[in-house]
């Protein structure tokens, strides 16, 4: 089956994630467990804890298909030894989040050299993040997130993703997420069935689908290898349908979150009809 559905809201509590996801046909979400924009965050009541994992049952969302994110301040590979622990200590926290919700995944950003030092040692920072990361906690799989190559964020190609997991020590809790609209802005063409499917099986030569653990469906505003991260709505930007075509139509999509992160989330429930019809 395919498990379509969005990044929801967390308004009034973690809990209400799962019922947004409900409201709108979701049969996968993602959230933010914490405020994105800030370092700390009150700890997870056992209260809510128990609310989010009752409302999961009820709305039939089993902890593969929910797709947690961590915190946009966090760089996992900062050239600046206090903003990395600071980083390397936040990405745990949202971890051990993760952990205590009853999930196993957890998407994040890989990081960014900042032009002050060699990517090759920026892949190896991250890489010793994760490591310390899965070495603090247990059952939660770090999912790295491809990038649109935006300034100096790294991920944006399949030998970097190649690269990280290459270096995480524990393969079995590592994977990948990709972003449609990253994977055009970054290059890689997705606007025909063929072109799709020859990105498809680069990703699989050069990191393998084994990995792929989810996927954000956007389609992009800007042209292809743009390197400019703008989602548009599905069938509305410059991909164009084949693509999601094909995705709604892959076995190795099967089971993983497709999630949404599309601009209008009051259409949300009309894009993941419109993702459903296109099953064959």
């Amino acid at each position: 089956m395919k498990r379509v559905g969005a990044h929801v809201s967390t308004a009034g509590g973690v809990e209400n994630a799962p019922l947004q996801a409900a409201s709108i046909g979701a049969k996968a979400f993602a959230l933010f467990t914490k405020n994105q924009r800030q370092w700390k965050a009150p700890k997870l009541t056992t209260s809510s804890i128990d609310a989010f994992c009752r409302n999961c049952d009820d709305g039939g969302f089993r902890p593969g298909h929910i797709l947690p994110h961590d915190s946009y301040l966090i760089n996992l590979g900062s050239p600046d030894p206090e903003k990395l622990q600071r980083a390397r200590e936040a990405f745990i926290e949202e971890m051990q989040r993760a952990e205590e919700l009853g999930l196993i995944l957890l998407n994040f950003h890989p990081g960014s050299h900042l032009k002050e030092i060699e990517e090759e040692r920026c892949l190896h920072l991250i890489a010793a993040s994760i490591n310390m990361a899965l070495d603090a906690t247990k059952g939660v799989t770090a999912v790295i997130e491809n990038t649109a190559g935006q300034g100096t964020n790294l991920g944006n190609r399949f030998e970097q993703l190649a690269s990280l997991i290459d270096q995480v020590d524990d393969k079995s809790r590592v994977a990948v997420c990709l972003d449609t609209c990253h994977l055009f802005a970054s290059g890689y063409d997705l606007q025909s069935t063929e072109a799709i499917e020859s990105t498809f099986m680069e990703f699989d030569r050069i990191v393998g689908l084994r990995y792929l653990r989810g996927m954000h469906l956007n389609d992009a505003m800007q042209p292809l290898g743009s390197r400019i991260d703008r989602h548009a709505s599905i069938g509305k930007g410059t991909i164009g349908m084949d693509a999601f075509t094909w995705i709604m139509n892959n076995p190795a999509c099967e089971e993983i979150p497709l999630i949404l992160e599309t601009p209008d989330s009051a259409e949300w429930h009309k894009e993941i009809n419109l993702l459903y019809s296109l099953e064959r």
